[in-house]
């Protein structure tokens, strides 16, 4: 099957109806953190138990997301997205209207499958379907998808809790996800012959596991350290059983189709710049748990003002987004791609230097720079890493990239949370001066992990020869 590639109405609809799809997948993830207060108090349950429903949802997202490749070759694009919406609504329903505690938690595992299904749809439909001179371009748009996303999400679930309480944040992207529904089923088109590959149970067991003991671990972090060493090194067991077993080798050899082709791993370049995209990822979502919480606790502002922190930066990255795809399509990916993680790094000097003094008004300031550096880099880092790959590889690629993103992402978040509940428990006297230190603390390490992004991203340009 030999597919034109050509920017039109069906392209642009097809992109905009899963990308309805992902981002509302993330708005929800994000809204839900404020509504955590009021579900433990309607429901009766814990802190630790309450966190499952977004913890759950991205466990359930990067376990799906690695099946892209092989449902990208047995079913039609089409199908693949009307299951995803199905899903997505069908969890919708189940949030809204969950009378207890497990049928919302429920409904936000069938949101994560549909969320894991759509995301790397919109990449694959992108990667195979746009011009290859506007590629860039395409791919920085669509990643507005994963930089607003974050960002608006806690104003807009401060917003709607206090005014409609948390059931109407599910009703309020019914509409959305309605459009996308009808959007998609008129334009998602194919573009690629279907195959019968087999089914890898044996590799979603071990991934699944691994994933699960991961981000177990990360939540006990803060309260154990025998508990998180144990349950990391089980999950580092169970992810080199995946990319070391023999079933894999055995099913290449036999024409059939593993889980994940792993030869994307010896592509020095692409690992690299896939470490420099997870990496960014961490620092975005441990930056919106860290930024609202330091907010409402030691600045005293309400969840709602907290939650807006993030919303001029938000409105900056949606500009750069676009421009630096323009940049690589006309350039490549080394000026937006290093110029942006210079940002990052600037924007973490810049919150360590002032966070003694911070006010909600210059952390705002501050997150513009974090904002401006990941408009600039982060579709460029994804549309340069699967550039490096053969085109066979591309969509396991996407689909290590978007696995690795969504792991990042959780992983973020809870060593970010554990940091702080560290702090908090060592200096119980004085409630917001421990979480200060505790956001100090954090907020070091985050300085750290966004130099090593820029030394991920320059190794692979230097491999590649374009140093």
């Amino acid at each position: 099957m030999q597919f034109e590639r050509r920017l039109d109405r069906k392209l642009v609809f097809s992109i905009i109806a899963a990308g309805i799809l992902s981002f509302t997948g993330v708005v929800i993830e994000t809204a839900m953190n404020v509504t955590f207060p009021s579900l433990m108090k309607e429901f009766s349950v814990s802190t630790a138990l309450v966190q499952w429903i977004t913890t759950g949802y991205l466990l359930v997202l990067a376990v799906v997301i690695p099946l892209s490749g092989y449902l990208k070759e047995r079913f039609l694009m089409k199908r693949l997205f009307l299951t995803a919406s199905g899903l997505f609504i069908l969890g919708t329903l189940l949030g809204a209207w969950s009378p207890d505690f497990l049928l919302l938690l429920l409904g936000r595992i069938l949101q994560g499958a549909g969320t894991g299904i759509a995301l790397p749809l919109m990449f694959n439909i992108i990667m195979d379907q746009a011009p290859l001179n506007r590629l860039g371009f395409m791919v920085g748009a669509a990643m507005l998808v994963c930089a607003l996303a974050p960002a608006v999400g806690p104003s807009i679930g401060g917003y709607i809790v206090s005014l409609f309480g948390w059931r109407m944040i599910f009703w309020a992207v019914l509409p959305l996800l309605l459009l996308s529904f009808v959007l998609g089923g008129l334009s998602v088109r194919q573009s690629s012959n279907l195959r019968r590959p087999s089914f890898d149970a044996m590799g979603l067991l071990y991934l699944a596991l691994s994933f699960t003991c991961l981000l177990l671990g990360c939540t006990e972090l803060g309260h154990g350290s025998i508990t998180f060493t144990a349950a990391l090194l089980f999950a580092g067991f169970l992810l080199a059983l995946f990319l070391f077993r023999k079933e894999e080798k055995k099913l290449a050899n036999q024409g059939k189709r593993p889980l994940l082709h792993m030869g994307a791993l010896k592509n020095r370049p692409f690992v690299l710049g896939a470490l420099g995209l997870s990496l960014l990822q961490f620092l975005c979502l441990a930056l919106g748990f860290l930024l609202p919480c330091f907010s409402q606790i030691v600045t005293g502002e309400n969840a709602f003002a907290a939650g807006c922190i993030l919303l001029p930066g938000c409105l900056l990255g949606a500009l750069f987004a676009p421009l630096s795809g323009r940049i690589y399509d006309r350039f490549g990916a080394r000026r937006p791609v290093l110029l942006g993680s210079m940002f990052l790094i600037l924007s973490m000097v810049l919150f360590n230097a002032a966070l003694p003094f911070a006010s909600t008004g210059i952390l705002t300031v501050c997150y513009l720079f974090f904002a401006a550096g990941q408009g600039m880099s982060v579709g460029n880092i994804l549309t340069y890493s699967l550039s490096v790959l053969d085109r066979s590889m591309k969509p396991d690629g996407n689909a290590i990239c978007n696995t690795a993103q969504q792991l990042s992402g959780a992983v973020g978040t809870a060593v970010a949370a554990a940091i702080v509940s560290a702090a908090q428990t060592d200096g119980a006297g004085d409630f917001a001066r421990a979480t200060a230190l505790g956001t100090a603390e954090a907020l070091l390490v985050l300085l750290f992990l966004s130099l090593l992004q820029f030394l991920a991203l320059f190794l692979s340009f230097r491999k590649e020869g374009r140093l």
